[in-house]
């Protein structure tokens, strides 16, 4: 079998500072990522510097972890809510090129804050409210799922992008059973503003030789299915997707009826469930109509 050495966002030089690694979310994050072999190599917890989680030292900030640290590469945020502003920007002024945030709850106006800080120095930001990612048999980022995961996500060369943690892992271990392995997948987030959407990950599922089609799992509210199918009807990226859309129920729901993720708004006929379908088949993506039906419809793509 050959190995499988590529994948996105994530590979054997990833190495991860976890920012709030003395929390109850930090610690078990650093616990999980150490069992499958992720290179944790510092934590950062203000006020709490000399100490160790899971034999892993703890900074008081983040340049202190870079001093004895140098190859971070990589930073998870698990702080509480109303600090993951603050902790995000001494990333970015790190110049740390990727950080996912795993807490929710982040107000539309520090995730847009954030966002704009970090593209302006070039630093991806995954989430808020991302599970993780995880390449399978690379590495993981976050609590992506969560410990038991070895039959869950499997090597192979479908990348899944997921607004829903949940199902990063339904709809992975839905393909690893039949045998189409992942070369990264990634829990986006359902907030109304986060760091990476559909297109942005698309753009680098295109340029990475391994991956061969995509699966998006998207939901109710928001824009960000219909501007990754603009993005793939402009050919901007050319390899086949399989969507799969929640929330079918809602077209038989009142307007303004509140749903779930905080990025579940719909306004103006856009964000809606037959508005995403519309644009994505529009766009040439097979869109499933229940999650069983995904592993087929990647095997009629790819022709296998």
């Amino acid at each position: 079998m050959k190995k499988i050495t590529m994948a996105i966002l994530i590979d054997k030089k990833t190495s991860v500072l976890v920012q709030g690694i003395t929390g109850n979310e930090g610690s078990r994050a650093c616990k999980e990522m150490l069992a499958y072999g992720t290179a944790v190599v510092a934590g950062v917890t203000p006020g709490k510097g000399g100490q160790s989680v899971e034999g892993i030292p703890v900074y008081n900030a983040v340049f202190e972890a870079l001093q004895q640290h140098p190859e971070i590469n990589t930073s998870l945020i698990t702080v509480p809510a109303a600090f993951v502003k603050d902790a995000a920007l001494e990333a970015i002024d790190a110049g740390i090129p990727l950080i996912d945030i795993l807490t929710e709850h982040v107000t539309a106006q520090d995730a847009a804050y954030i966002v704009a800080a970090a593209r302006r120095v070039g630093v991806r930001v995954v989430g808020p409210s991302s599970v993780g990612i995880i390449s399978p048999g690379l590495g993981k980022i976050g609590s992506i799922g969560s410990g038991e995961i070895k039959n869950v996500f499997t090597p192979g060369h479908i990348g899944v992008i997921s607004k829903s943690g949940g199902m990063t892992a339904e709809i992975s271990s839905t393909l690893s059973r039949e045998k189409l392995g992942q070369s990264t997948v990634i829990g986006i987030g359902g907030d109304a503003i986060i760091g990476s959407d559909f297109a942005d990950l698309l753009e680098l599922f295109e340029k990475d030789p391994e991956t061969k089609a995509v699966v998006l799992f998207g939901e109710v509210g928001g824009t960000y299915e219909e501007l990754a199918a603009e993005f793939i009807r402009k050919k901007k990226f050319t390899k086949p997707v399989v969507a799969l859309v929640a929330g079918k129920f809602t077209e038989t729901l009142p307007q303004g009826t509140v749903l779930g993720h905080a990025g579940a708004i719909v306004s103006k006929g856009r964000g809606s469930y037959a508005s995403k379908v519309k644009a994505l088949r529009a766009a040439g993506v097979m869109v499933a109509d229940i999650l069983d039906e995904v592993p087929g419809l990647i095997k009629k793509v790819l022709s296998i």
